[in-house]
C-alpha cells in the first residue's frame, strides 16, 4: 500500500472520528458552532483524535524496533513483558508514593518497563532453541508472571480498582489536560527514525555490527529506552493496547521488506489508521454505548496474529 493512500485513509477516518459520539455534531455545524459544540470539539473530540493517532503510531514503532533488535517477528511490548512491567511500575508508584503526579508515575513505570525489557532480552540470549514462535511464548510467560505479581500486590493493598484503569486501553476518558503527556512520544519517534539504519544493522547480530564499527550494545540500549519510555507514556495515558506493536510491523514487512528506515513511516501511518478504525468501530457497534479500544484491538489483533502464524507455517 502506498503512503499517500494511508494518509488519505487516515484523513477520512480522522474527520469521521470528530463527528461520531453521543452528542450530535454534524460537519455543517462547523460553520455555526454553539458554545457547547466548541467545548465538545476542543475538550473531548480533538484530544481523543490526537491521542489515538500518537498512541497508534508510537506503539507500532515500538513493536518494529523490538522485532528488529530481537530478530524475531513475533516480539512486541505485548509479548516481551514490557507492558506488564510498566503496569507493575505504576502499582509500585501508587503503593510507595501515593501522592505522585503523572510525571513521577511515568518515570517509575519507565524504569520498571526498561528493567523488564532488559530481563527479557537477557533471557533471549540464554535460550538455545530460538524458534520464532517459542520466543514470544517465553515473553508471554514472563509477562504473565509480572502481571500476577502486580495483581497480588494490588489486591493486598486494595488498589485493584486503580489498576483496572491500566488493564484495558480506553480513549473514552481522554480529555484536554489528560493526554498531553503523549507528546513525549513525538521526539522519541523522531530519534527512532534517525537511528533506523543503526537498528537495522544491530538486528543482523552483534558480530556483524561490530565488524562495521558500530557499538552494538549502545544502539540496542537506545532502542530499548525508546520502547520502554513510549510504552510507559501510552499505558499511563491510555492504558494497555494489546497486539498493536505485534501485527502492524508484520503487515508492513510483508509489502515493504525489513529495512527499518523504509518501513518506519508506513508502520506509523498504518498503526494510526488501525487504532482509529478500531476506535470508530467500538463507538458505533453498540451505539450510544462504547467498547474500550483494548477489547476491539485485542479481538481483531488476535485474529490477525493467528493468521500471521498460520501464514508462516504454510510457507515453511
Amino acid at each position: 500500500m502506498k503512503k499517500k493512500y494511508l494518509i488519505l485513509i487516515l484523513f477520512v477516518l480522522s474527520i469521521a472520528s470528530l463527528f461520531i459520539g453521543v452528542i450530535d455534531l454534524k460537519p455543517s455545524d462547523l460553520f455555526q458552532l454553539s458554545e457547547d459544540q466548541k467545548e465538545i470539539l476542543l475538550i473531548s473530540r480533538f484530544p481523543r483524535l490526537i491521542s489515538i493517532i500518537i498512541a497508534g503510531m508510537s506503539m507500532s514503532i515500538c513493536g518494529l524496533i523490538m522485532q528488529q533488535l530481537s530478530r524475531n517477528k513475533f516480539v512486541s511490548p505485548t509479548t516481551a513483558g514490557t507492558m506488564d512491567s510498566a503496569r507493575f511500575g505504576i502499582l509500585f508508584a501508587l503503593m510507595v508514593i501515593p501522592t505522585a503526579g503523572p510525571m513521577q508515575k511515568m518515570l517509575v513505570a519507565f524504569t520498571f518497563a526498561l528493567i523488564g525489557t532488559f530481563v527479557f532480552m537477557k533471557i533471549l540470549d540464554k535460550v538455545k532453541f530460538k524458534d520464532p514462535i517459542f520466543i514470544p511464548l517465553i515473553g508471554l510467560m514472563f509477562g504473565n508472571i509480572v502481571s500476577s505479581v502486580t495483581t497480588f500486590f494490588a489486591y493486598k493493598n486494595d488498589l485493584i480498582q486503580n489498576m483496572s484503569a491500566w488493564l484495558q486501553g480506553n480513549f473514552a476518558l481522554i480529555m484536554q489536560g489528560r493526554y498531553e503527556m503523549l507528546y513525549i512520544s513525538i521526539p522519541l519517534v523522531a530519534i527512532a527514525y534517525l537511528y533506523a539504519n543503526r537498528f537495522t544493522i544491530a538486528g543482523m547480530g552483534e558480530d556483524f555490527s561490530t565488524n562495521l564499527g558500530m557499538n552494538h550494545k549502545r544502539v540496542v540500549n537506545i532502542g530499548l529506552v525508546i520502547v520502554a519510555l513510549i510504552t510507559s507514556v501510552v499505558i499511563l495515558t491510555v492504558g494497555m493496547i494489546p497486539f498493536l506493536g505485534l501485527i502492524i510491523p508484520n503487515i508492513v514487512t510483508i509489502y515493504k521488506g525489513d529495512n527499518l528506515k523504509n518501513s518506519l513511516p508506513h508502520t506509523a501511518l498504518l498503526g494510526a489508521v488501525f487504532v482509529l478504525a478500531c476506535d470508530i468501530l467500538g463507538r458505533v457497534i453498540i451505539y450510544p454505548y462504547e467498547i474500550a479500544i483494548g477489547v476491539t484491538v485485542g479481538v481483531i489483533g488476535s485474529g490477525i496474529f493467528l493468521y500471521l502464524v498460520m501464514r508462516r507455517k504454510s510457507y515453511e
